[in-house]
């Protein structure tokens, strides 16, 4: 482990929020001091005006650090450049010094910042603005721009800051009103890159081809400079996203305090038994409430992230009520912060964080990327993000000054969060991932080539660009459908509407639905159309703002959920029922009686009803619903097991123990479902995803195979890339399955090893020992071989599937 440092800080703060806990109930498993760092600077480059350059002096920047010097560098000779380094490491300014610079140096040059949030970007130019450097003319262009303003934008601004999505609908598919700025389009800023990752990374990789194809008719070539957090092979991440090579900036000079990082494992509740009498632990978000509310009182300024809007709130409702038997007036010092909030309620909410009204906040991973806070001195995180890129974003967040500071990982009920917080070195020794895109994906490559042809006509020497035979595959598919008309000169598109308003980008399924109060028609906020039926199905209780309501209505050709306010005590989880059948076979390895394979399966689901729960966790009824289904067609990597192997009837398998015990033939739908769980659980532990990008399937018998069968599949259409992962990561994969199963102190299963928040059919049936004994024949007869490198369901035992 790192040697320990000064940090002083953090160790208050650590003993304050674990102070009076018996220390047989310590809730910290590990705690990891990272050592301060030391800057490395360099004099500001000879090319920068001193009209730049004096701007940042001015506002306290004496001397630039050495990588931002050399991305710069890169940047104003005329390269690509990705720089990746830590957060707080200053990378705004190693794009903005030779954007700057460039538009000083000549008055009709333009420039184009892209970042995945509002937030992030409004920070950006805020930032930008405020070093006023004569003639930039900076302003945003997002969904939040008034009517009025936007014209003024395209007609005078120079550097524009905006988002994927308004590229995409507001900005290329209307080019012809925006020529004066492609004509002088000189840089393209690229912010927090490594988040374009999945379906969302892959529609950005083709639209930042389309920008390049926009930005060459009007006689420009724009020079790439994209920023990420710290991320593995940052040059070929950033080559497959941009479709242009980039050199990488990857020594971090900057300066940074002390960490404390302490992993902690919530106590389990005595009183409590869950799902078939499993135990369970306090929940990541109530003591993600409490360490928060230490904070405040310590007078810390802190942030929570948590992983669900829902969750969000939660917590900032919990440290509030902790916080009010303290002192009145301390419960105005914490608030929520997530999407779906209206544009006026964020803008406030940074407001307050930025001046320090608020001290403590529970967010989503909205704030992971947004507004530049300063002087953290705690960040809390409530769950595993998903990958270890995001977890140091987060946990970057504190001591972001360079002073000493604390970070906290409180483990979800969870097999990888309950994983990590026992195996320390693989949070704080692993390297980061890889991000996962597959610009080939035909259900991204066709929208995105119909918006292209919409924009241009396309023509043959383009494809090289959208991926050669496959793209040509894909508009050979468009022309036969009649979405677009093959001619000598190119493909054209056929319509007069414009493809862009009705493709999804961040592959949500379609346009948010607006939640609006029915007695008043004030609009509360907007859920993703792809999850409207599990979050605000009629019946649902939804939160907002610390209010909770009960959804009457939800209509979805409409795009509208009808709610009214109420506080009742239970609170709702859908049930979701699901089939599965494998379309297409890509890979198949066949072993001692265990087969698994790769390739394309449709999963068709329907949420039929959701659940009634009481605080302790005891359901109080069940509702019936009747939703609309859902086709999903994704990639999925599955095995299967012979009879005689599950078992224990193949005894003369080589390699295996003489007369092991399998499976009995009443266990197995249970020993599959909890195996199945708990690798969906593990697997955002090999590909840059999160459990709920995922989904599962396990059946004692399926119709396609005709053997006990284990699916995960991706949650996106046409897949993500996590699938192909988990298929050449396979056994190190269920290695750790079996082992976070195996090591859990529960008796017959709990949601820290197979139960599954997920589950649409109640975590039942589920056998732990079972999943034990299917994973190690598993492992058992794949171990023997070489094998190849190269949202979410479950089965029941009558065959049929519901949701996981």
């Amino acid at each position: 482990m790192r040697p320990a440092t000064n940090g002083d800080r953090g160790r208050h703060l650590l003993r304050r929020i674990t102070a009076g806990i018996p220390e047989d109930r310590n809730p910290v498993t590990h705690v990891a001091e990272l050592p301060a760092r030391a800057p490395g600077y360099r004099d500001w480059p000879s090319w920068a005006p001193e009209a730049v350059t004096g701007r940042f002096v001015a506002a306290g920047v004496e001397r630039p650090w050495t990588h931002q010097v050399e991305a710069a560098d890169a940047a104003w000779s005329g390269r690509h450049v990705v720089i990746a380094t830590g957060t707080a490491s200053g990378k705004s300014l190693a794009y903005q010094l030779p954007v700057l610079s460039a538009l000083t140096a000549d008055e009709k040059a333009c420039a184009l910042y892209l970042s995945p949030t509002k937030a992030l970007g409004a920070d950006q130019l805020r930032t930008v603005s405020s070093l006023d450097v004569p003639g930039v003319r900076a302003a945003t262009f997002d969904g939040d721009t008034p009517m009025a303003e936007r014209d003024w934008v395209r007609a005078h601004a120079r550097w524009v800051f905006t988002n994927p999505d308004m590229l995409h609908r507001g900005i290329l598919s209307a080019h012809t009103r925006w020529s004066r700025f492609f004509r002088k389009l000189s840089y393209v800023v690229v912010d927090e890159c490594h988040t374009y990752r999945g379906v969302f990374g892959s529609h950005v990789a083709l639209l930042l081809r389309r920008l390049q194809r926009v930005a060459r008719h009007y006689g420009s070539s724009p020079v790439f400079v994209l920023a990420s957090a710290t991320t593995a092979e940052p040059a070929e991440f950033a080559g497959r996203l941009t479709g242009v090579e980039c050199v990488p900036v990857t020594e971090d000079a900057s300066p940074r305090g002390a960490r404390t990082v302490a992993l902690w494992e919530p106590p389990l509740l005595d009183e409590l038994a869950g799902e078939n009498g499993a135990p369970v632990r306090r929940s990541a978000g109530a003591e993600a409430a409490r360490i928060l509310a230490e904070m405040v009182i310590e007078g810390a300024r802190s942030l929570a992230f948590v992983r669900s809007r829902r969750g969000a709130e939660l917590t900032s409702l919990g440290a509030r009520r902790i916080l009010a038997e303290v002192d009145p007036l301390l419960p105005e010092k914490v608030a929520a912060y997530r999407a779906g909030y209206l544009p006026e309620e964020r803008r406030a909410l940074e407001k307050a964080l930025l001046s320090g009204e608020l001290l403590g906040v529970a967010t989503t991973n909205a704030l992971e990327l947004g507004v530049d806070i300063a002087g953290l001195d705690a960040v809390v995180l409530a769950g595993y993000p998903g990958t270890l890129a995001s977890f140091w974003q987060q946990a970057g967040r504190a001591g972001r000054s360079g002073d000493q500071a604390l970070v906290v990982f409180v483990a979800r009920d969870d097999p990888l969060d309950t994983y990590l917080v026992h195996h320390p070195a693989a949070v704080l020794d692993r390297p980061v991932e890889t991000a996962v895109l597959d610009p080939g994906n035909p259900y991204v490559l066709g929208p995105q080539l119909a918006c292209a042809a919409a924009e241009l006509p396309l023509t043959t020497g383009e494809l090289d660009a959208f991926g050669g035979d496959g793209a040509r595959q894909v508009l050979d598919e468009l022309v036969a459908d009649r979405v677009l008309r093959r001619r000598s000169s190119g493909w054209y598109w056929t319509s007069r509407d414009r493809p862009q308003h009705q493709v999804d980008i961040r592959g949500s399924g379609g346009e948010p639905i607006a939640v609006v109060e029915g007695d008043t028609g004030r609009l509360l906020g907007t859920v993703d159309h792809g999850s409207a039926c599990n979050t605000v199905h009629p019946g649902a209780l939804y939160l907002h703002q610390g209010s909770s309501y009960v959804v009457d209505e939800l209509d979805l050709e409409e795009g509208l959920a009808m709610v009214h306010a109420e506080e009742p005590e239970w609170s709702t989880s859908a049930r979701e029922v699901v089939d599965i059948a494998v379309l297409e076979t890509h890979e198949r390895q066949e072993f001692d009686g265990v087969t698994v394979c790769l390739g394309e399966v449709a999963v068709t689901s329907q949420v039929v009803g959701y659940l009634r729960r009481l605080p302790s966790g005891a359901v109080l009824d069940q509702v019936a619903l009747d939703l609309p289904e859902q086709v999903l067609r994704t990639r999925a990597v599955w095995y299967t097991i012979t009879d005689g192997l599950l078992s224990g009837g193949d005894r003369g398998v080589e390699g295996r123990a003489p007369g092991r015990a399998g499976v009995e033939p009443a266990r197995v739908p249970g020993a599959l479902h909890a195996a199945e769980h708990a690798a969906i659980g593990l697997l955002p532990l090999f590909a840059t995803c999160d459990r709920w990008d995922i989904g599962g399937v396990s059946t004692a018998l399926h119709a396609d195979t005709g053997e006990a069968t284990v699916f995960v599949h991706d949650g996106h259409p046409g897949g993500a890339g996590f699938a192909d992962r988990g298929f050449a990561a396979l056994v190190p994969w269920l290695a750790a399955t079996r082992e976070a199963i195996v090591s859990c102190e529960c008796p017959a299963g709990c949601p820290s090893c197979v139960q599954s928040p997920k589950c649409g059919n109640g975590n039942e049936p589920l056998d732990k020992a079972g999943a034990v004994t299917v994973l190690e024949l598993v492992l058992g007869a794949v171990g023997r071989h070489e094998f190849p490198r190269g949202h979410g369901v479950d089965q029941a035992a009558d065959g049929s599937a519901t949701a996981s």
